[in-house]
Order: C-alpha cells, then structure tokens, then sequence
C-alpha cells in the first residue's frame, strides 16, 4: 500500500492552483470537470502520481468557502530553510502565520503558512528535525 493524496475542498480553484504552483512551487499535474457532479478535481504536487503523494483540490461548482471545522491539523512540507520559505512565501503575497524558529518544545525549524481557504501548511527545515 502507499498513500496517494489527500483531499481539500476549495472555493476558488484557479486561486488554489496558483498559490500551490506560483508559492509553493507544485505542478498542476491534472485538472477535469465532471458537470454531472458539478465539481471539477485538480491534483498538483512535487512529481507524477505514480511516485509521490499529492494534493487533490476539489472545487464544488458555486461553493465559495468552506468551515474548516477542527479535526484538520495541517500539510508538512520539507523546506532547505523554513526562514528563507517564509519571505518567498511573503513576496508573493502569501501570508505566513507562524515564523520560522524552532518549535517551543523542540529544535525542529518549522512555520506556518495559510493557503487561499486557509488551510495550514507546515514548513519543516531539512536537518532540524527531532525524533
């Protein structure tokens, strides 16, 4: 078995594709409607489906937003330097909520950057990570 992607509902998919591809640097590696269901799937990430996990942006035709409710916590993505992410992230207008800096209870380098629904993406700093 492996894990193939995980699932977020958005409310403006041309907007979540941009942000996961111009910000974070994905590849929109497919995209299709389905007018039966009125919704149209995107999946983007880091490499093709067949070797890696990726990210399924589901956009329910005529939904704008979403409560995101509690038991979601968060995206982890690896990053070189969680410090240096963070103002890429701010210079193309994406919005951090957590600075860079090590975890309160812990050495890991991590931050926190919210997407267009505001969903949480974590960075974790490659090397900094504690078991």
């Amino acid at each position: 078995m492996r894990l193939l992607h995980t699932m977020i509902r958005v409310g403006d998919l041309d907007r979540s594709i941009k942000f996961y591809t111009d910000v974070l640097g994905m590849k929109l590696l497919r995209r299709k409607d389905y007018p039966g269901g009125k919704f149209t799937l995107a999946f983007v990430g880091y490499g093709e489906e067949s070797d890696h996990t990726v990210l399924e942006l589901t956009y329910n035709w005529g939904v704008a937003s979403y409560d995101l409710g509690t038991g979601f916590g968060h995206l982890a993505l690896e990053v070189d330097d969680a410090y240096q992410a963070c103002e890429a992230v701010k210079q193309l207008g994406g919005k951090v909520t957590r600075e860079a800096g090590p975890m309160q209870h812990g050495t890991t380098v991590i931050a926190f950057v919210a997407d267009p629904d505001g969903y949480q993406i974590e960075f974790i700093q490659k090397g900094s990570r504690t078991h």
